[in-house]
């Protein structure tokens, strides 16, 4: 018995990519005293190997910027971004090189994102180039990659406004396919596109997650789409995270009063169904200038003297959820 009871317990597998007290600041000047926009402010989460996490929140809330601070595309102001355990987030560009392979993106609006003097092969072929891939083999690794998201190999002939926006997006995804990344941040890659078109899309990302081992973060602001896809949800509100974990969990308990208003708005599938829709008052605060305490106190239907005294800090709820919020154990969930 006491032999058991001394056994080392098996560890946890430590996640791809790990967020550490990411902040990013936007000067609104050349001087010194100049304001800053406080776009990303603390934001700690991790995203496990052959996972999909989504990044919620409205206009505004720092989904985007966080995603693009994660693949350097926008440079950090503090925190730490540890890739498979490696700080990225002060390498210079020639260091990056390597990283840049295995991270990659899939942008918001597909035609903006395709250069439209380049053909389809020529977009797909630059990743390759740049990397030095399939250099033997360049046509027929092209070829590949359009048939493996759906489209025919004679497109790679055509030029981004000879396609519709779901095809665009396709080639989108070809691009940042043809490197073997690792991991993918997909920032709003369906909210361009029609409704009837955007379920395609979806499906094909999941096929593609499932079948290639993929490790992904999904920017949303479309609450059902992430529980239909993602393993994990990280709630944002005007830069910081208010409440992360399970998407489960999350959907079905939620701790934090603004996890609790975004979803009494989402859709449901049987109008029916009994729910209370919780209305924020106010607007979203300006970055530049964000309420002391706790950023949502503001607009909060629970808020207190107390939420203007402190950031409140990341408390655990267990399971891996986790929400920021003093007066936590007073809410219904």
């Amino acid at each position: 018995m006491s032999t058991l009871m001394n056994a080392p317990q098996p560890q946890a597998a430590a996640p791809l990519l790990s967020v550490q007290g990411l902040t990013v600041h936007f000067p609104t000047g050349s001087s010194r005293n100049a304001p800053v926009v406080r776009a990303v402010e603390d934001v700690s989460f991790d995203v496990p190997h052959r996972s999909i996490v989504g990044l919620v929140g409205e206009s505004g809330s720092g989904k985007t910027t966080t995603g693009r601070a994660l693949l350097r595309l926008i440079k950090p102001t503090a925190g730490k971004v540890l890739f498979d355990g490696q700080d990225i987030s002060g390498l210079d560009e020639a260091r990056m090189l390597p990283w840049r392979r295995r991270m990659q993106i899939v942008f918001q609006d597909p035609y903006a994102s395709l250069n439209p003097r380049m053909t389809v092969a020529e977009i797909i072929g630059e990743a390759l180039d740049t990397h030095k891939l399939a250099q033997d083999r360049r046509d027929g690794r092209i070829r590949e990659l359009l048939e493996r998201v759906g489209l025919n190999a004679d497109h790679r002939k055509r030029y981004p406004h000879e396609f519709s926006g779901g095809q665009r997006q396709r080639i989108g995804i070809a691009r940042a396919l043809a490197v073997e990344p690792d991991f993918i941040v997909a920032d709003e890659p369906v909210s361009a596109l029609d409704v009837s078109v955007q379920a395609q899309v979806l499906n094909l990302l999941q096929d593609l997650q499932r079948d290639l081992g993929l490790t992904m973060l999904f920017v949303a602001h479309d609450l059902a789409v992430v529980d239909y896809l993602c393993d994990e949800v990280v709630v944002m509100y005007l830069g910081r995270v208010m409440e992360r974990g399970p998407t489960r969990l999350v959907y079905e308990a939620p701790r934090h009063p603004y996890t609790q208003a975004l979803l009494s708005a989402a859709p449901v599938p049987d109008p029916r169904a009994p729910r209370q829709r919780i209305l924020l008052k106010g607007e979203i605060p300006s970055p530049m200038n964000p309420p002391s305490g706790c950023v949502f106190r503001t607009r909060c239907p629970h808020a207190d003297a107390r939420c203007a005294e402190a950031t409140p800090p990341q408390r655990d709820l267990g399971q891996g959820h986790y929400a920021a919020c003093v007066r936590i154990d007073e809410i219904t969930p």
